[in-house]
């Protein structure tokens, strides 16, 4: 079993600043690779941003250049931060995180909340 535990969301303005964490533990040697994703209410849950056991990132287009995903790794843990600049508006959403271990089901965050206000 996978651990996931989201954090660092909140309420900052326009073009603000935010970094999310994004601790897994357990059975983190399982992991092939982890990645951000945001849910609005009602719509489907999209890739913000991906990264893989290697170091290899991906990037959804509407974010690439604004944010950063990177990983830490230690013994018992994987942490994953997704580095946002010149937040927007319409980037309100429930962010979550994602482990993927390959035959597994994805083990998910309970998600944190990121809100900009104009």
């Amino acid at each position: 079993q996978v651990q996931v535990v989201e954090s660092g969301g909140g309420l900052v303005q326009v073009g603000d600043s935010l970094r999310l964490s994004c601790v897994a533990s357990g059975d983190v040697n399982c992991i092939a690779q982890m990645g951000w994703y945001r849910q609005v209410p009602g719509k489907e849950r999209e890739l913000v941003a991906g990264i893989l056991s290697k170091g290899s990132v991906y990037y959804a287009p509407s974010v690439r250049g604004r944010f950063t995903i990177s990983r830490a790794n230690s013994s018992n843990t994987v942490t994953v931060y997704l580095q946002m600049n010149n937040l927007k508006p319409e980037e309100t959403d429930v962010y979550y995180c994602k482990a993927d271990c390959p035959g597994r089901p994805y083990y998910w965050g309970q998600g944190t909340q990121v809100t900009v206000s104009s």
